[in-house]
């Protein structure tokens, strides 16, 4: 049964060749999702281990460290601590530093790298006046407010050199620096992309709002002393609120942290991979089912001679074997192709990547080879058990495999529970794990019933297959001559396009959501904020509240505090210019209340804390002092506009240090180009800035939303691909079945263009059949998400993309034509007498 097995595979390559190809896709998107995180999260990781290589132990503040209760307020990190750190027995060395953001300017003022790997630091001169972390390439290291020192890479990339004066951001306002050095680093960020630039300590503590103070203290053992024993020693002269962390621990910490980032990519990469396996067994299921129709002579032979019908399942089982052997082979060998090509696309498009070779561990070979051969075998299983069952007597009599009425009417049960039954889930779903769960099953649910409604679906195109003449008229009668085959074939498309649509659905919504959130509470001209998103200095507010064409404007400020012993965020504003600025519905109270120590609270904190109009609270701000507030208003939040508002110099006092996180500005006119340039340019044309108006913020949220649908049009089109290939593995053996049928059609006076059009109207009448089915479960799944969606975004309503749903029906007509290419072509070039006499 074995030799039988291999010279089936063997004398019918042709016929396996899409089989193959089908699972080699799916398998090479899971080993190349596999290769491709492994080899990023390695890069990632041997990057932030160079960057531990100085420390022995780290000194920081506790994680969850508070001043009286207030969260945020952590212990500062003095000189006197290091001094004291560095003399600790075993101790050879201790270094303080202070870093955070520092946007740096190319020649031609731009931005260089992206806002959040755009760092800087403090240049600590320790033993005989150097940083061992930083060893200048040349110059010198930075003395005095006026000099930076600049990465090497940061340096070459923008054609800088010692001595070039260049233009640096921390908080908004533009500094000029003098470059005095070009330094080399381990520092992972540098690595990966990012640039560093060196103040001397002094500066770097003014500069990121810790004078005197350090962020972390990094202690260098001596020879013959563990990290263990250093971290020890230091644990007897800290603090309360500080702790010491060996730099094994950081350094392990470190790479948990990017592996667990990973997790989240490797899942979403693998879900897309698991649908194109998911819509290749359908492929390989209806492959292996056809074949054994071809082979029911045969296998009755086999029988007839003593076979039972465990070996003839399992020779069956035998080919899926080989052939999944060979797909997960040749699988492998693509996705670290696709491994290594996504990683030259991330790079391409300016994402910020460490250096590393490509990573092909043993559990991914081992992954795609298992993956392979259980999916085609899985797929192949039920196909063997039905060609184990046919009769000898009536397979050799060409009397089989004709569903029965009562088997029909079984599946048809069986499909019509089971959507009924993920239907139900998904309306009444309250996470998304069971929206999942209910969409998987109505998608089963569906594909069992589709034989069902496939007739009366291919019925409704007789109109339009009737101006075709004779082939219109038997293409519809071929493609539901066979239901089950024809919905094996059009549910491989239907799943592609029921993810496709839905997900388009659900975005374009949300995204019309967010933009109605955003510009309908919004009667702001700009909103000005850092590129990074870090805070702003508000020097940049000053400058704007007194620039000519300004006639409002306000900070938005963040605070820690605590009220009724919980954690709450006070949002500090200009409250006399908030209502020309903000659109927002009061229930009670107005903007006109908020003052000194007047308040304005959303309606959902209103109603978690009881208060209303007059209520008066107690809060510990992030000083630690004590007051009490009063609620002057209660408004309509969202998710952009929420929270306690208080006005800001009431605030200001109790904050350790003032930044605002964006400013709101109106301006005379409304926006326009010109007194947008104007205010850069009284802000210092600073790169780090943004300003942006209503419609730059519904830009940047379409854009944002649109590169989101490209990336998963792409992985999806994986699906689509193996879709394309069941139709044409469909036709191809179809048209086989059908030769002496097709030489009968040729005899009676259909000419070859007859018999291509038979065929390619079959194949575009199957493949809009599954387009449909997919558009309209991917319409009900995104209006079902809808109610999901709302539960967090008040504005959320359903939006359907006409043009979109058209141009994926217009795809499922493409798929159909190019499918249908090679069968129609192979039909029409059969001998007409050839085929008359084939068995």
């Amino acid at each position: 049964m074995f030799r039988t097995a291999l010279r089936n595979v063997l004398a019918h390559k042709a016929r396996l060749l899409m089989t193959v190809l089908a699972v080699m896709l799916g398998v090479a998107f899971v080993s190349g999702t596999l290769v491709f995180t492994s080899t990023i999260s390695d890069a990632f990781q041997k990057s932030s281990q160079k960057g531990f290589t100085g420390v022995d132990v780290a000194v920081q503040p506790h994680k969850e460290s508070g001043d009286k209760g207030v969260p945020g307020a952590a212990p500062r990190l003095t000189q006197d601590l290091l001094d004291r750190a560095a003399k600790v027995p075993g101790a050879a060395s201790a270094t303080g530093s202070v870093s955070g953001f520092a946007a740096i300017a190319d020649k031609k003022g731009k931005l260089i790298g992206e806002g959040f790997s755009s760092s800087g630091a403090n240049y600590y001169a320790g033993q005989g006046g150097k940083d061992a972390r930083y060893p200048m390439k040349t110059g010198r290291a930075p003395q005095g407010a006026g000099e930076i020192a600049l990465d090497a890479k940061t340096a070459d990339r923008a054609g800088y050199k010692v001595g070039d004066t260049v233009r640096v951001s921390v908080d908004g306002p533009v500094l000029q620096q003098k470059i005095s050095g070009i330094f080399t680093t381990e520092d992972g960020n540098v690595s990966a992309g990012g640039s560093l630039a060196l103040f001397d300590t002094a500066t770097a503590q003014k500069l990121y709002g810790k004078p005197g103070a350090f962020d972390e203290i990094d202690v260098k053992a001596a020879a013959g002393t563990s990290q263990t024993a250093l971290k020890s020693s230091l644990e007897k002269i800290l603090p309360k609120d500080t702790e010491a962390t060996t730099g094994k621990q950081l350094a392990d910490e470190q790479s948990r942290m990017i592996s667990q980032s990973m997790d989240g990519m490797r899942t979403s990469l693998l879900v897309f991979a698991g649908i194109a396996l998911f819509v290749g067994i359908f492929i390989i299921a209806n492959t292996f089912t056809m074949l054994v129709a071809q082979r029911t002579k045969e296998l009755a032979l086999m029988r007839a001679v003593g076979a039972s019908r465990r070996q003839v399942t399992r020779s069956v089982l035998i080919e899926a074997f080989v052939v999944g052997t060979v797909a997960g082979a040749t699988g492998l060998v693509a996705g670290i192709g696709i491994g290594a090509g996504l990683r030259s696309l991330i790079g391409g498009t300016g994402a910020t990547i460490p250096d590393g070779p490509l990573v092909i561990s043993p559990s991914t070979v081992l992954v795609s080879m298992v993956v392979g051969i259980v999916v085609t075998m899985l797929a192949a299983w039920l196909p063997g058990r039905r060609a184990a069952k046919i009769p000898p007597v009536a397979a050799m009599n060409s009397v089989h495999a004709v569903a029965t009425t009562k088997s029909l009417v079984v599946r048809n049960s069986i499909g019509g529970v089971i959507t009924a039954l993920g239907a139900a889930i998904v309306l009444t779903a309250s996470s998304s794990t069971m929206m999942g769960l209910g969409a998987g099953l109505v998608l089963i649910g569906v594909f069992v019933l589709t034989p069902l409604l496939s007739r009366p679906v291919i019925a409704a195109s007789a109109p339009v297959l009737r101006l075709f003449g004779m082939p219109g008229k038997l293409a519809r009668q071929n493609a539901v001559r066979n239901p089950r085959r024809t919905a094996a074939t059009a549910s491989a498309l239907m799943i592609g396009l029921t993810l496709i649509t839905g997900l388009t659905v659900i975005a374009g919504s949300v995204q019309q959501a967010i933009d109605k959130m955003a510009t309908g509470s919004l009667k702001a001209d700009y909103v000005v904020s850092m590129a990074s998103m870090t805070p702003l200095s508000t020097d940049v507010e000053k400058k704007l509240s007194t620039h000519p064409d300004v006639v409002a404007s306000s900070p938005l400020r963040s605070s820690p505090a605590r009220i009724d012993g919980e954690h709450q965020s006070l949002t500090g504003v200009n409250g006399k210019d908030m209502g020309k600025l903000t659109n927002l519905d009061f229930t009670s109270g107005s903007f006109a209340a908020l003052s000194g120590d007047k308040v304005l609270v959303d309606d959902a904190t209103a109603r978690t804390k009881h208060w209303n109009l007059g209520s008066s609270f107690d809060v510990t701000f992030e000083d630690g002092k004590k007051g009490k507030l009063t609620v002057g208003g209660v408004y309509k939040g969202n998710d952009l506009m929420r929270g306690v508002w208080i006005d800001a110099p009431t605030l200001a006092p109790h904050q350790q240090q003032v930044d605002d996180r964006q400013v709101m500005v109106k301006v005379k006119g409304g926006a326009d180009e010109k007194v947008k340039d104007s205010l850069a340019k009284a802000l210092g044309d600073n790169p780090a800035i943004q300003i942006q108006t209503k419609q730059d913020i519904s830009d940047g949220i379409s854009k944002a939303i649109g590169l989101l649908l490209n990336m998963l049009y792409g992985l999806l089109a994986m699906a689509v691909v193996v879709a394309v290939l069941g139709v044409i593995n469909t036709l191809a053996m179809s048209v086989f079945e059908r030769q002496q049928e097709i030489g009968m059609l040729r005899a009676i006076g259909l000419d070859r263009k007859g018999i291509k059009r038979m065929v390619r109207l079959e194949s575009l009448v199957i493949s809009l059949f599954g387009g449909v089915m997919g558009i309209g479960l991917g319409v009900f799944f995104g209006w079902a998400a809808g109610d999901l969606i709302k539960k967090g975004l008040d504005t959320y309503e359903l939006v359907l993309p006409w043009s979109r749903m058209g141009v994926f029906l217009l795809l499922a007509a493409v798929v159909g034509v190019l499918a249908a290419l090679w069968p129609a072509r192979r039909a029409a070039k059969l001998n007409m007498l050839s085929a008359i006499k084939a068995e």
